[in-house]
């Protein structure tokens, strides 16, 4: 069976939209974003497809595309629209697949639904992706035990910006979690760029 693995954030903007275009540029894999809220800059696909250095057929569409930059419930409700989380369910892809859910796990597609219904019901491995700035530590231990409380497999944590190794390995120790690797910020960011950090800071088989 094909590679399948979620990507969630310790919160929003952590850069897991970056790690998502390294990872499938790395496996050759597809790319799905089910709800994508905000749509005026550049959309996460959009910025995946322009990173991962693939082919645009390997990027699906979004089950829901909403205006508003927000928490999915809200987008909907601004946009007149309503999500039906039973819809969201991950494509057949003739590859590996990545999917990047929008914010944390515990960020609402309803005011009934937050995401991590989702990945219960999926049970498919889960990549935590956390910043190394100060803070991370609390934010990711809550992520990984809200994972592991629901039983949904966790696959490793990964980290992105300067490194800081004392809480990098606190949160792996205390997470009881592989720590596949860490991606700096980079400039400029671009497909080349992204493709040499990762194939030097992460291994390949370690999503094989």
């Amino acid at each position: 069976m094909n590679a399948r693995f979620v990507i969630v954030g310790t919160d929003t903007g952590v850069g897991k939209t970056v790690f998502s275009a390294a990872l499938i540029g790395a496996l050759g894999a597809f790319y799905w974003k089910p709800v994508q809220a905000g749509l005026k800059e550049e959309t996460d696909s959009q910025c995946v497809l322009r990173l991962s250095g693939l082919p645009p057929e390997r990027i699906l569409p979004e089950a829901y595309r909403l205006e508003t930059p927000a928490s999915p419930h809200l987008a909907a409700r601004l946009d007149g629209l309503a999500i039906d989380p039973s819809r969201l369910d991950p494509p057949d892809t003739a590859g590996p697949l990545v999917i990047e859910t929008a914010g944390g796990v515990m960020t609402p597609l309803t005011i009934e639904t937050p995401t991590i219904d989702l990945l219960t019901r999926w049970r498919l491995p889960v990549i935590v992706v956390a910043r190394t700035a100060l803070g991370t530590i609390n934010h990711s231990l809550l992520t990984m035990e809200a994972l592991r409380r629901r039983d949904i497999p966790l696959r490793g944590v990964a980290f992105i910006g300067e490194a800081n190794e004392d809480t990098q390995d606190t949160i792996a120790r205390m997470g009881r979690v592989a720590m596949l690797g860490r991606l700096p910020n980079l400039t400029p960011l671009n497909a080349e760029t992204l493709r040499r950090a990762f194939a030097e800071a992460f291994a390949v088989a370690d999503f094989v």
